[in-house]
């Protein structure tokens, strides 16, 4: 099964990618199911599955057909497509599904990529309480000067960094990228930018905790709006439908008197 259907890609040619990590709280999922429903995106593709956890479901909003594990989605008129992964990559397939995707991200005329990421708030330093958003350039990639990312230069995003040396490294771009905690494929994705690699690429990383990250997600999309240079007082923010059952009901306060 191929990555991705050939018939679609001249309109994916000079776009931002984003692509949510399965991680800590699942906060990158959340900030793109937010993206998806507030920005009226629609799906584009169902992508091959193989390299996930197997998954179905029901669609939102009654439409036709299944939810995946990994789907695209997009809009005419907009200048980004987003991923969405709904499946832990299975263990054995890590690298393999790195590598495919890296080759559909070339091969696709993508013009930058923008990673999405959780990391795990226990391991969050004194200096690090600042902000919970920060953000990590691969030296592997080239500078975001006059690209799609070039506002990480321009806003007030600190950089990432690890006191917390890795006991290991696959190669010399992995020694680059600092520890990054609960963040599932996002070190190992950072580590592997090919190196013919001419597309800007960065990474946005939240600090949480598993519980209810709603307003991490809300967060992390406020900056991501931001960072694609749409105006985020025009976004009128609209939760997924698919959210209502997600953290329960509230608690009916007749019971405390």
């Amino acid at each position: 099964m191929p990555f991705f259907n050939s018939s679609f890609k001249s309109s994916l040619s000079g776009k931002t990618l984003i692509i949510p990590i399965v991680s800590t709280a699942n906060v990158a999922q959340l900030c793109v199911d937010l993206l998806i429903s507030s920005l009226e995106l629609v799906r584009i593709a169902a992508l091959d599955s193989q390299y996930f956890i197997p998954l179905v479901g029901c669609r939102e909003y009654g439409s036709p057909g299944i939810t995946t594990p990994f789907e695209l989605y997009g809009k005419q008129g907009l200048d980004i497509v987003v991923l969405q992964q709904r499946s832990p990559t299975l263990k054995a397939r890590k690298q393999e599904f790195i590598n495919d995707l890296f080759d559909f991200v070339q091969e696709s005329g993508i013009a930058s990529v923008l990673v999405l990421s959780g990391v795990d708030l226990s391991n969050r330093l004194d200096e690090q309480m600042i902000t919970p958003t920060y953000q990590l350039q691969p030296s592997a990639s080239i500078s975001l000067s006059s690209t799609p990312l070039h506002r990480l230069n321009e806003f007030p995003i600190p950089k990432y960094t690890s006191p917390i040396l890795p006991k290991s490294a696959i190669n010399d771009n992995e020694a680059q990228i600092p520890f990054i905690p609960g963040s599932g494929i996002t070190r190992r994705m950072l580590s592997s930018i090919p190196k013919q690699w001419t597309i800007p690429l960065a990474a946005l990383l939240r600090f949480a905790m598993d519980g209810d990250n709603r307003a991490d997600a809300y967060s992390l999309a406020s900056i991501v709006v931001q960072v694609i240079g749409k105006d985020l007082s025009e976004i009128e923010w609209k939760q997924p439908e698919s959210w209502n059952g997600l953290f329960g009901t509230p608690h009916d306060q007749s019971l405390y008197g």
